[in-house]
């Protein structure tokens, strides 16, 4: 079969789901790389000496490109092909991994950690955007609910990973001079991996009447979004949400970023496809996603701390713990597109956020003596609800968009999720941060006078300094008793500081499965025409009730166009 007869044909490339494998080892990095780094959290803040902030920003500063150039790289890969745009973006993914690994100073690492949002950027929407162009519309949900599992995979394997790692450093030792530089260095072997692949068998697509590449778009996207989160994450330097350097930057940032919409919508050749959002079910499936990974986001970011701090897990240890997760994930999203079929997409999403949330509620009442077989259980409850919410939202989207311009349109859905995980990690750092240092500060005023400023400092900031804050005050003459008071202190006042950011994540998921109630509208998924014969009778409701969502989109769009 030719390159023209499967694109034409609507069944599909041959070898679609051999390409979906190679894809999914190219995502793999991607999505490894953040978790691997959130289980290397607290071992990098004490090499590095970082502050809560910088962490939070060694994190950001990745999603914040990631994010800013997802729909860039669409509009690449539409202009100069897909193919091609996937190999530069591991190139660089590696490159930077590298520096990173070298990375001295917090500083350094933050800078090269954006680096490597610069080629993962090129990653996700691509590979997304190759799945929507080798498969056929009515296998879509299943070879998307397979991404979707393999995210989900990488998530709990990065923690894993990056655990055995950093609980035998010596080689990274060797090579870096530090104990978590292999968690960077990993990337490489993978990259080469999924570059063999992608030469033997990805095929180039690319839209044969491309757009121009928005670049107003792309500062006022880069510009408005780092204000914002800066503004944000200032906040736990502050411990003030009203401060003119917090309020200032985040209000500055939210009028860019309305200002680039407002110029995307009326732009000619805009690349963040403002439009789509007219359509009902690409708005509220982006919204569910969206508001989900926020949730994750700040979840990731918290719990490794809890893990190997207050529990006291090795870094293997408390990589595993995040198994269930993986595996809940693994089993809810390929079977999302059969549910789907069954219950339709707004009783499977409302399902899964409703399993986030729950899990939320179960993460804010868990204390030091909490069996770590309900942690794992509340891991594996969330897994299942991510899975089910993640893969059918992002078929839902993509059966909106037309073929030619697939890397643009899966990279606005892409940006803005990415987005909503930034934030997650921004605004949940942040109050975690402020509400640590506000309730420890009691349980530090025990200590004697001569503890020096600097370590009291550092233990108001984070509870991965307890520990050297301990040393110090022992070593002033404080007596065992008092130092027991302390650590009972700083571990209480980060146990009630972390329940209070999974109550917030429990509010955003609650909002999110009630846009999906209230407003997804009933959407039939695509079938392989095959499966119903021509003259076989279809009942007349489920015909009336069945929105082929593609061509509505398409006379949204017409209207509009009309109106204007």
């Amino acid at each position: 079969m030719s390159r023209d007869d499967w694109m034409t044909s609507g069944e599909g490339h041959p070898r679609r789901w051999a390409i979906l494998s190679v894809l999914v080892v190219s995502l793999l990095i991607v999505v490894i790389d953040n978790t691997v780094l959130n289980i290397a959290l607290p071992t990098i803040q004490k090499d590095l000496q970082a502050s809560a902030a910088e962490l939070v920003w060694s994190i950001d500063s990745y999603i914040l490109v990631f994010a800013a150039l997802l729909f860039t790289w669409g509009v690449l890969g539409d202009r100069i092909g897909r193919k091609k745009v996937l190999v530069i973006g591991l190139v660089i993914f590696a490159v930077a991994s590298v520096a990173c690994a070298f990375s001295s100073t917090p500083a350094m690492l933050i800078g090269f950690r954006a680096l490597m949002g610069v080629g993962g950027a090129a990653v996700l929407p691509t590979t997304l955007a190759i799945i929507t162009v080798v498969f056929p519309p009515h296998e879509r949900g299943k070879a998307i609910g397979a991404w979707a599992g393999a995210v989900g995979a990488a998530v709990a394997l990065g923690p894993v990973l990056g655990g055995l790692l950093l609980q035998h450093p010596q080689w990274s030792n060797w090579i870096t001079g530090n104990d978590w530089g292999a968690v960077f260095l990993i990337n490489v072997p993978i990259v080469l991996i999924g570059l063999l692949g992608i030469w033997r068998i990805v095929p180039e697509s690319r839209n044969p009447h491309p757009q121009r590449l928005d670049l107003l778009g792309l500062v006022l996207s880069i510009v408005g979004l780092t204000l914002l989160i800066f503004g944000i994450i200032e906040a736990s330097q502050t411990l003030s949400w009203t401060a003119l350097s917090v309020l200032g930057p985040m209000l500055a940032g939210i009028a860019i970023l309305a200002l680039f919409i407002w110029v995307e919508a009326k732009g000619s050749h805009r690349s963040f496809d403002v439009s789509l959002f007219r359509n009902r079910g690409y708005a509220v499936s982006l919204t569910a996603v969206t508001l989900a990974f926020f949730a994750l986001s700040g979840v990731t970011f918290t719990l490794p701390f809890y893990l190997q701090i207050l529990r006291g897990y090795d870094t293997l240890t408390a990589g595993l713990c995040f198994l269930p997760f993986a595996i809940g994930q693994i089993f809810a999203a390929p079977q999302s597109a059969r549910l789907v079929l069954r219950f339709g997409y707004r009783g499977v999403m409302t399902t899964g956020l409703s399993l986030v949330g729950l899990s939320m509620l179960g993460l804010a009442t868990v204390g030091m003596d909490t069996s770590i077989g309900w942690v794992l259980f509340l891991f594996f409850i969330f897994g299942l609800g991510m899975g089910s919410v993640i893969a059918p939202a992002s078929t839902v989207m993509q059966n909106v968009l037309p073929l030619a311009r697939a890397g643009a349109g899966s990279a606005v859905q892409n940006t803005v999720r990415q987005v909503g995980g930034a934030l997650g990690v921004a605004i949940i750092g942040t109050i975690l941060a402020t509400q640590y240092s506000q309730r420890v500060a009691g349980a530090l005023d025990g200590l004697p006078a001569d503890v020096p400023e600097a370590a009291r400092q550092a233990a108001s900031n984070s509870i991965v300094a307890t520990d050297a804050l301990l040393v110090s005050a022992s070593q002033a003459g404080a007596p065992a008793g008092a130092l027991d008071a302390v650590r009972t202190g700083a571990y209480d006042a980060f146990l009630t500081s972390s329940h209070i950011t999974y109550f917030v994540s429990f509010t955003v998921v609650t909002i999110a499965a009630l846009v999906v109630v209230f407003l997804l509208p009933k959407i039939t998924p695509p079938r392989k025409e095959s499966l119903v014969p021509a003259d076989s009778p279809i009942d007349d409701l489920e015909r009336e009730q069945e929105v082929d969502y593609a061509d509505e989109f398409d006379a949204e769009t017409r209207d509009d166009g009309r109106s204007r």
